[in-house]
């Protein structure tokens, strides 16, 4: 095997990969990608068994051949090698990276021992804009829940609704202390996703990365697995054998005490109660009085913050108490300049979302003061 390849380029690459290669494995080869030949291109493949991820780069192709090699290891000669262009020999297992006066020598194993990739020839795939999806992604990611004992919430549902003309997207997280729901627009249908399907935490985290806002990207499944492709990357995720709670039933159909902020003054507040929070306590209690909104947090090891933010409210005095975590994760995501922030009385839930348009809402659980 022979090729020469940009060095950007191929950097770019192997780096894609990094968050899929298993670090603890009992199979060595899971720590390797897949370096194959094809006509004028070099394939790049990575798989952890769940995930796979394959690239197709344009290089100048000497002599055909297969080998894999340590994603992190050839990751790390790469990104220190200076040049434009990349020259890569195999002779038997050895491979030697040179480019410049540098030059590097790094054993592969077998290109055979390699999982093999599933045929996906006949999925059928819906295009829709990446910007979309990594819009979803970015405001409800935050809300997954880490524990690992409960499979079905350490993901995403994602739903894909017909509603007139117009495909509604739908993407849900939750921790059981929080809930955040975005809705996106596309024109084209995707019959197959309108059951909704769970992406795992780490499956969501690489779609995340492949996709480019600017571009389109196709969107299908196969049995079990979501595949996204981009110009020259097909990511396969297995998805969450589970069924999502009924997130519907969780959202207040009365409204509580709802309050406009402006995003950015009440987000640097919220930081600065956060100064005072540690691992042990986060919490803000949020006050509420004429005109008039309190934030105050303290912490026996660490000191206090307290800050006043006027706002129109004309009702009986309130205090609830929130993980100020929570409700920064929540603010911060908005597109807008305001929010609005409708508080639940007592115990029950308050609702976070823009104060214009529909697209959003996180429903954040109080805490007992």
């Amino acid at each position: 095997m022979e090729f020469k390849i940009n060095r950007n380029t191929f950097l770019d690459g192997i780096q894609k990969t990094l968050g899929i290669v298993e670090k603890k494995t009992t199979m060595p080869i899971l720590n390797n990608v897949l370096l194959k030949t094809e006509k004028n291109k070099i394939k790049i493949v990575a798989t952890d068994r769940e995930i796979s991820l394959i690239s197709d780069y344009d290089a100048e192709i000497v002599e055909k051949g297969e080998i894999t090699l340590s994603a992190k290891k050839l990751y790390e000669m790469v990104r220190e090698i200076q040049g434009e262009v990349i020259h890569v020999t195999k002779s038997n297992n050895i491979v030697k990276v040179t480019c410049q006066r540098a030059v590097y020598k790094i054993p592969g194993l077998p290109a055979d021992d390699f999982p093999s990739m599933t045929d996906d020839q006949d999925v059928k795939f819906c295009n829709i804009p990446g910007l979309v999806i990594k819009d979803l992604i970015s405001k409800t990611a935050f809300a997954m829940a880490t524990d690992e004992t409960r499979k079905n919430l350490n993901g995403v549902l994602l739903e894909a609704v017909l509603d007139d003309s117009n495909q509604i997207w739908r993407m849900v997280a939750t921790d059981g202390h929080r809930l955040a729901l975005a809705k996106g627009t596309t024109v084209e249908r995707c019959p197959d996703l309108e059951k909704g399907i769970i992406i795992p935490r780490k499956g969501l985290s690489e779609v995340k990365k492949i996709i480019d806002e600017h571009e389109n990207i196709g969107i299908g499944l196969h049995k079990n697995t979501l595949i996204i492709k981009t110009e020259n990357t097909i990511l396969k995720v297995s998805l969450v054998d589970a069924d999502y709670p009924d997130y519907k039933r969780v959202i207040p159909l009365e409204k509580g005490i709802g309050v406009v902020l402006e995003k950015e003054s009440f987000l640097h507040a919220l930081r600065r109660m956060n100064v005072v929070s540690s691992e042990r306590y986060s919490g803000v209690i949020v006050s509420f009085s004429n005109n008039k909104m309190t934030l105050n947090s303290t912490n026996l090891d660490v000191g206090e913050a307290t800050e006043e933010i006027d706002i129109t409210y004309n009702g009986e005095d309130i205090d609830v108490g929130f993980n100020v975590n929570y409700v920064m994760d929540a603010v911060s995501v908005i597109q807008g300049d305001n929010v609005l922030f409708e508080v639940g009385v007592g115990l029950k839930p308050s609702v976070i979302k823009p104060a214009e348009g529909d697209n959003y809402l996180c429903i954040v659980m109080p805490l007992k003061i």
